[in-house]
Parts: structure tokens; C-alpha cells; sequence
């Protein structure tokens, strides 16, 4: 596969000094000599991706550091980035499926520091026509026939995968990373509906594997080591690779009390060592609220327990299911707020680019002048949250 490489820098200076005005070297290899045990404690409380850009400059043993983070041990705390996207000119639909790549742009803003941004413009020399897939690892993936494409959100940087020999039949309708793309672990999944498609990096070509499946999938999300995928109506499944690629059905029970929003689809969420289930309820008592699950596998038959507060965490969903989801615990310390879901907005007529809506609230206001897009797949590229691939200790 072929890697374009691309050398990104935040529009802003510098704001880690502490290396710049010491003249004594002894003080020096002090800061570059700390132990790795101490940084990934420093690591774990930066609130910022700011924070992390300056730490990751600090020096070479301190970006090294951020490579080795024990993700499995310590969690970042800091939000993810807001991605905007949009066209640089008018575009033209291929099909009903594929978008003209080369006129996306789209723009990174850090919820901690709304005052600075990072704007990106597609490729120009990728393929014309595109559809999105989805995001996964801070790149976004693209699909044109037997054409893949990944783009590194927040470098720019595009790798071009090889060319997928699938019969003209097969609609690809998602795709997703297994792994950062620098693991040599990490594969590339794409699904139709009667196939899965392979590709492990450093490799030159792709496997087919047949998949039964009766419903398109609309979110997949990896928890503890598993696949799981959330289809239409709202059926919890398991995607397992070994020994062969299968589907299962999780039996889940509902609570007697839950009631299920009808005409929008739900979205998954890694939280902690929980798996949340957020759906919509849209009538006209509730004006549209968000209602929360939480997967309970301890009990027989496992079932979906509703939460009535989050507590200490905040949840961020993205507007195409296909586009991660994620969560934050104490947003205090960064200036957000605990127990509510943050939504990209979409409302022409409004300035903010997103809304935090507290759990049991309503999202729309009585007059419905903000519009929100949130059915479940679009196939072109909308707003959504994103932690760019430095975070997942990617090497540039």
C-alpha cells in the first residue's frame, strides 16, 4: 500500500517552555530522563489535546512516552475533537452513494480551546468519487468500487490501500480499523451484506470471508475485546473473526419500562468498562429526549438496565452511526459538563457547532428552529467527534 506523508502542526505556538530557558544541561537530562511510570501519570491528567501537542514536543523521551501509554491502565480525560466538515464549491452526486472527494474540507476545533482550529482539505489527487465508510483510529475511510482510501483527519495524510477484487455486486456499506494503523497487529474490516473483506496492514491484497447477515449493520463498536454491532431493530450482535468470521445474536432482555424511541436508530458507546446503548425518544410529550442503557452481562439473561444519570461522564455522538462515539469522565476539569450527551449541530442558523444536551432534557426547543440530522447513515462525510491518530501513540 502507498503512504503519503504529510508534516501538520496546530496553528499556534509553542506553550511547553520548559525546556527552553534553562541554560544548564544537568537540567536538562532531569527533564528528559524522567521515568516513563511518572509521564504516563502526567499523561493521564493533561485535559487538552493542546496539552498533549505541547508534552509530545517537550523532547524525543517524552513523545516516546506517549507511544508507550498503557491505555489498558490509564484513560485520556481530555474531549475529543469536533470535526466540521464541508465543500469548498458545489458538488455533484455519483449515484445515490458517492460524493466528489476532492471538494471536502473540513475543519478540527478542541472543545477546551474553542479558540483555535485546524482547517484540512481532502486529497487532490485521490479518486474522484468517494463514500464514506466510517472512522476509526483518527482516520477517516473511503470506498470508490475497488477503491479504498484512508485519511488521517488531523495531518492530512492519505494511504492508499490496494485494490479490492470484489464482484460488482457487493456494496461495501461500512468499514472499520481493528487496531492503530501503526499496530502490525491492525487489519482493515469492510462489510457488505454477505461478506466481510479483510486487510491485514503491510500486506498487498485483501480476503474474502462469506458472512451471513440479515440486516445491514449500523454501528460497530469494539468492547473488552469484542466486535459488537447494533443492527435494525435496535439487535445487539457480536462479530467473531475466529475461526471464521460469524455472527451471533445477544440475547438482551428489556425492561418492562423502557420504552424504545421509533424512527431514529441508537447509538453504541464505550464507557469506561460499560457498553451504552443512547436512543432518541421523539414525541410530542418529550420534545425529544435521550434515554440511556447500560449493557448488563452479569445477569441471566443479560439485559439492558436504563440509567437515569451518567454521573461523573460525558458522552460524545457523532451524527453518522458509522462515525465513532466516545466518552469523558469528570469534563469539569476541562470546562464541560458531567451527566450530558454533546451533539454535533447541524442548524444552518446557529453559530455553535455543537450542543450539550443533559440526560432527560430536551434536545429540540418547543419552536423546533434547530434541525438535526439524526438518522442513521448519510454515506457522504457530516460532522462528527474525533481523537486524531497521536492519541492512539501513532508514529508520524
Amino acid at each position: 500500500y502507498d503512504r503519503e506523508v504529510v508534516v501538520a502542526e496546530w496553528p499556534s505556538k509553542k506553550i511547553c517552555h520548559c525546556l527552553v530557558s534553562t541554560s544548564a544541561s544537568s537540567e536538562h537530562r532531569v527533564w528528559a530522563d524522567l521515568p516513563d511510570s511518572l509521564l504516563h501519570l502526567i499523561i493521564a491528567l493533561l485535559s487538552s489535546f493542546h496539552d498533549l501537542l505541547a508534552f509530545t514536543g517537550t523532547c524525543h523521551s517524552w513523545r516516546a512516552a506517549v507511544f508507550s501509554f498503557p491505555s489498558s491502565i490509564y484513560a485520556f480525560v481530555f474531549p475529543p475533537l469536533h470535526l466540521k466538515a464541508g465543500l469548498r464549491k458545489a458538488n455533484r452526486d455519483y449515484g445515490t452513494w458517492y460524493y466528489l472527494l476532492s471538494n471536502y474540507k473540513w475543519r478540527l476545533c478542541d472543545p477546551v480551546r474553542t479558540d483555535l482550529s485546524l482547517r484540512r482539505l481532502a486529497p487532490r489527487n485521490a479518486p474522484n468519487y468517494m463514500r464514506y465508510l466510517g472512522c476509526s483510529y483518527g482516520h477517516l475511510i473511503f470506498s470508490c468500487l475497488e477503491h479504498l482510501l484512508l485519511v488521517d483527519v488531523y495531518t492530512g495524510t492519505k494511504v492508499k490501500l490496494p485494490k479490492l477484487q470484489a464482484n460488482s455486486g457487493c456494496a461495501i456499506y461500512c468499514g472499520i480499523l481493528m487496531a492503530p494503523l501503526s499496530s502490525s497487529s491492525s487489519c482493515l474490516l469492510l462489510f457488505s451484506k454477505s461478506s466481510v473483506f479483510q486487510w491485514q496492514v503491510g500486506t498487498n491484497s485483501w480476503t474474502e470471508y462469506p458472512l451471513v447477515s440479515e440486516q445491514f449493520f449500523i454501528q460497530i463498536v469494539l468492547f473488552k475485546g469484542q466486535m459488537f454491532a447494533i443492527d435494525f431493530p435496535h439487535t445487539l450482535k457480536t462479530i467473531s473473526l475466529a475461526p471464521h468470521p460469524s455472527v451471533q445474536e445477544v440475547d438482551v432482555v428489556w425492561g418492562e419500562d423502557i420504552v424504545v424511541g421509533l424512527n431514529y436508530d441508537p447509538w453504541l458507546v464505550v464507557c469506561g468498562d460499560m457498553l451504552l446503548m443512547v436512543d432518541l425518544v421523539d414525541d410530542l410529550i418529550s420534545n425529544g429526549t435521550f434515554q440511556v442503557f447500560c449493557f448488563d452481562s452479569s445477569a441471566e439473561p443479560t439485559k439492558w438496565t436504563k440509567m437515569e444519570k451518567l454521573e461523573n461522564w460525558a458522552l460524545f455522538l457523532s451524527l453518522d452511526r458509522m462515525s465513532p462515539t466516545f466518552s469523558c469522565m469528570n469534563p469539569e476539569r476541562w470546562g464541560g459538563k458531567s451527566n450530558c450527551i454533546y451533539l454535533p449541530s447541524v442548524s444552518k442558523d446557529s453559530d455553535e457547532p455543537w450542543i450539550a444536551v443533559e440526560l432527560g432534557q430536551a434536545v429540540y426547543s418547543t419552536s423546533r428552529s434547530n434541525s438535526y440530522i439524526l438518522g442513521g447513515r448519510s454515506n457522504q462525510l457530516e460532522s462528527l467527534w474525533v481523537l486524531p491518530s497521536l492519541v492512539y501513540g501513532v508514529r508520524q
